[in-house]
């Protein structure tokens, strides 16, 4: 084992440790986090695992904001807004895939690199919509007919929502370029983007099939979308 992952595994363990009484994660969420985090330092050193730290944070934090208010109405997010091992898998799966790759050498580094950020900024911007559209939303239409629908509707959005998902997306992108995991604005511009297009199609899936489809949960529908996100990303960047 590189002095790298050792490294990994006991700036994780010794932070996980300290962190479990916090109420980010539930406590298997943040085992699962400590799995994460370790591939993530290890495959891409401090500035990649720095990266998801912050996307975890920004994430939880708008989670509650107007909690009390989305919790009346049943909009809020389940244990408090803890997250579990689902969540954490359903939003990094993708992300930690591409960072293995990286790892493991496999070139181009700089096009996963550029799928690894996308990923991330996508589901930053997908829960930016979902969190400020519940509760600052006032017209909720469906996005296949534009149809008024109740906030929290499969396939929602709001006019909020999607200027906070173009937010989400955004700082997301700014903290990957902070942290030179992107390493120009052209290309930190096509992630924001693709951040903004890869929600507006997780909505579109959730209103054609997510009700209708019984195994399509909301994490995997989390997962498709970070998926779609890097792809599109290398994508656009080899073209």
């Amino acid at each position: 084992m590189s002095g790298l992952w050792i490294q990994a595994l006991v700036v994780n363990t010794v932070l996980i440790a300290l962190a479990q009484r916090t109420p980010l994660l539930t406590r298997r969420g943040w085992v699962h986090a400590a799995a994460l985090g370790t591939i993530l330092w290890g495959c891409l050193g401090w500035s990649g695992w720095l990266a998801v730290v912050a996307y975890l944070s920004l994430g939880t934090l708008v989670t509650k904001i107007g909690f009390q208010n989305k919790q009346i109405r049943g909009l809020a997010e389940a244990r408090g807004g803890q997250r579990g091992p689902e969540n954490v898998w359903g939003s990094a799966a993708v992300g930690a895939f591409l960072a293995l790759l990286i790892g493991a050498g496999v070139e181009p580094r700089a096009l996963l690199m550029v799928g690894f950020a996308a990923s991330f900024a996508a589901k930053l911007a997908d829960t930016f919509g979902s969190e400020i559209g519940k509760r600052f939303g006032r017209t909720t239409v469906l996005i296949t007919s534009l149809r008024p629908v109740p906030p929290g509707t499969e396939g929602a959005i709001s006019l909020e929502g999607t200027l906070a998902s173009a937010v989400g997306s955004i700082v997301m992108t700014l903290v990957m370029l902070a942290l030179q995991l992107l390493p120009s604005w052209p290309l930190a511009g096509l992630v924001m983007v693709v951040g903004l297009l890869a929600t507006l199609a997780e909505s579109l899936l959730g209103a054609l099939v997510q009700d209708r489809v019984a195994w399509l949960s909301n994490e995997l529908v989390n997962a498709l979308q970070t998926l779609l996100a890097a792809l599109l990303a290398m994508l656009l960047m080899a073209l």
